[in-house]
């Protein structure tokens, strides 16, 4: 078997656990599709803010109510970890009086509100909204539309928001797959299903005496805000960056205060056209990979690149931005801040970053086959590595499988 074979039948076998049907549940709504092929097919803008510095004006307190009167303020949860929600208090005590600036009309993790109350709502009243987390099931999905049709501004906030992040993983399997093993296998649920004489599942509605209760349904595929709905400005990060998240306070408040104009639609705010690499502090030597290890694993050295000692890290795929923190603490990059202007497909791209330092040399370009299986091999997870935020928008954003050859 030749290496070609080989390296295809690694890739085959790790892609072989994820394998899938691509047909939609029968109680999936289609509208989040129906939606997606309305919209233009366009990227993502790539225009991008410069490197991200404190606003003057986020270095005191903000000067009471704006001239023209308070904004709106909105920001909600979709299928995340709520990391994003928490995130906005990294800007420390200058969370108070953001209030001089806008009032919050829906937060549901930190204020009381219904969405009764946004459906009230004249169209375009809410000033802006940040949206946080995938699009994973129905409720994800009206609350965007809902908070599109409401917001003047809204905002792809974090990497969930923007490529599926974590959440999108779930492309490797449909929900019947999904529910299957959650509430049949899983060894607490296993014990709960023995003792019942047919499998219970979650329903979507139930007749309660109290009176009718629902329970979203959950989709087949994971899907980013802008898959959905028109976007108008993006914040990556796993969360966001208080760098990120300054540039965009600054911006907002330059606009309320100042009558600043605002970054151009489709503008990533807080990033940079860089890779985390030339952003990175270490130094590179672009050693060659002779082995794959996890920093638990060795004694990383404070200085040197972690590739260079054999840790994967996502850096050369990834956009700057963040300020390197994950690396400095001697943590590899995961990628949250997404793929640069230049890729777009952030996984390919750090594929092709490491196979470019396996030790294939100029005068032995005929490195033994057995070796480099070997080191591939090491790569434990290589879809979790190299596509742990950027599945669901990468060009095949799912698992199938072929059926009756179509």
């Amino acid at each position: 078997m030749g290496l070609k074979d080989k390296i295809m039948g690694f890739f085959k076998k790790a892609g072989e656990k994820m394998e899938e049907a691509a047909i939609p549940a029968k109680n999936e709504k289609p509208a989040a599709e129906k939606a997606e092929e309305s919209m233009d097919d366009t990227p993502i803008a790539q225009e991008v803010s410069p490197k991200a510095e404190l606003p003057p004006e986020l270095k005191a307190l903000l000067p009471g109510p704006p001239p023209g009167g308070k904004i709106k303020f909105a920001h909600y949860w979709g299928a995340g970890c709520g990391g994003c929600d928490v995130s906005l208090l990294d800007i420390n005590e200058k969370i108070l009086t953001v209030n001089d600036m806008a009032d919050v009309v829906f937060w549901p993790i930190a204020v009381d509100g219904k969405t009764k109350d946004v459906e009230a709502m004249e169209d375009g009243e809410i000033t802006v909204t940040l949206f946080n987390g995938a699009v994973r099931n129905s409720e994800n999905e009206h609350m965007l539309k809902l908070l599109r049709q409401k917001s003047t501004i809204l905002v792809s906030y974090g990497a969930c928001a923007m490529w599926g992040g974590m959440p999108g993983l779930a492309n490797l399997h449909n929900t019947k797959e999904i529910m299957d093993y959650v509430y049949t296998k899983t060894p607490t649920m296993k014990a709960f299903q023995d003792t019942q004489s047919e499998p219970v599942f979650p329903q979507t509605t139930y007749q309660a005496p109290e009176g009718e209760l629902h329970i979203p349904v959950l989709y087949d595929t994971v899907r980013a805000a802008d898959d959905i709905v028109d976007v108008d400005y993006y914040v990556p990060g796993c969360p966001p960056m208080q760098t990120s998240i300054d540039v965009l306070l600054g911006a907002l408040i330059g606009h309320v205060y100042h009558g600043s104009d605002l970054p151009p639609k489709g503008t990533l705010i807080g990033a940079s056209e860089k890779t985390l690499c030339e952003e990175c502090p270490r130094k590179k030597e672009n050693r060659r990979i002779e082995k794959v290890v996890e920093p638990h694993e060795i004694d990383v050295d404070p200085d040197l690149c972690l590739m260079d000692q054999g840790i994967i890290c996502i850096g050369p795929a990834t956009r700057a931005g963040c300020g390197s923190p994950c690396t400095i603490a001697a943590q590899p990059c995961r990628g949250c801040y997404g793929p640069t202007g230049a890729v777009s497909e952030q996984g390919a791209s750090m594929l092709t970053a490491v196979a470019s330092l396996f030790p294939v040399l100029d005068n032995d370009p005929n490195i033994d086959e057995d070796e480099i299986m070997k080191i591939m091999s090491q790569i434990k997870d290589p879809l979790g590595y190299f596509y742990q935020f950027s599945l669901a928008k990468s060009l095949i954003n799912r698992a199938v499988k072929e059926k009756g050859g179509k």
